[in-house]
């Protein structure tokens, strides 16, 4: 899989001819890091993402009636028993220089040396941060595209799932809302194909419908890259029960 943030040496870089919708490939090396990085027994299969953005069902947007953040468990849970929170996990994994404050879980410092929405440089400082952490499918838009009948389990771990979470510069992120690719693409449009791969990926893995023109979006930005491998990995789709969810 390639990286989803730009720091790491690569293998391979495969360069697609930019369209409206940009597209730059790479075929990562040893030391990727990002939603969907194929350590352990994580897979990426090459060429599958504009295959599996085809097969996602597509479906009406369901009203967002009764959807609240705390329907998703309290933020950045330690779904995955590490003893450390869910946003440091990925401030370590995203940034680079890393320094903690106290351990090897609280991140004070870092570096997103090639932001993937903005592509600038970017660095993190503890309570003065300009670096979230993005749920690359919206909480909100799962919501409305089939997570609100999902019980509370399957929620908290879409939530705190690796694949679906990237350190990115906080001022572009805020412009993206709850968009999903037919309303929102990052600025950056040599990303795109990652970032639409990897959405694709959390809404096949977790079930979740697309609505017609977020798939033709999705095909449209795929189809300039159609070796674009499809991510994989991250965390079960079941948060441990001890977790609760409002």
């Amino acid at each position: 899989m390639r990286r989803l943030r730009g720091g790491a040496a690569v293998a391979v870089a495969l360069v697609c001819a930019v369209t409206a919708a940009g597209c730059k490939e790479e075929t990562a090396g040893a030391g990727s890091r990002g939603p969907g990085a194929t350590t352990g027994t994580g897979k990426a299969a090459g060429g599958a993402a504009l295959a599996a953005a085809g097969s996602l069902p597509v479906k009406g947007r369901a009203p967002k009636t009764g959807y609240d953040r705390e329907q998703f468990g309290s933020a950045w849970a330690d779904t995955d028993s590490n003893s450390c929170d869910t946003r440091d996990d990925i401030l370590k994994r995203d940034l680079e220089k890393v320094k903690f404050t106290g351990g090897v879980c609280k991140v004070s410092f870092g570096v997103l040396e090639s932001d993937p929405y903005s592509g600038k440089a970017v660095t993190y400082r503890r309570g003065s941060s300009k670096v979230d952490i993005d749920h690359v499918v919206a909480l909100s838009d799962a919501w409305q595209k089939g997570a609100k009948y999902w019980d509370a389990a399957k929620r908290i771990a879409l939530a705190n799932d690796p694949l679906n979470l990237l350190a990115v510069d906080a001022s572009t992120n805020r412009s993206k809302g709850d968009g999903d690719t037919a309303t929102w693409l990052p600025p950056n449009k040599a990303y795109r194909c990652t970032y639409v791969a990897a959405q694709v990926a959390v809404k096949k893995k977790y079930e979740l419908w697309v609505t017609a023109a977020e798939k033709s979006a999705m095909e449209e930005v795929l189809s300039a890259c159609p070796a674009q491998r499809l991510p994989a990995g991250g965390n079960p789709t079941k948060a441990p029960g001890r977790f609760r969810a409002g």
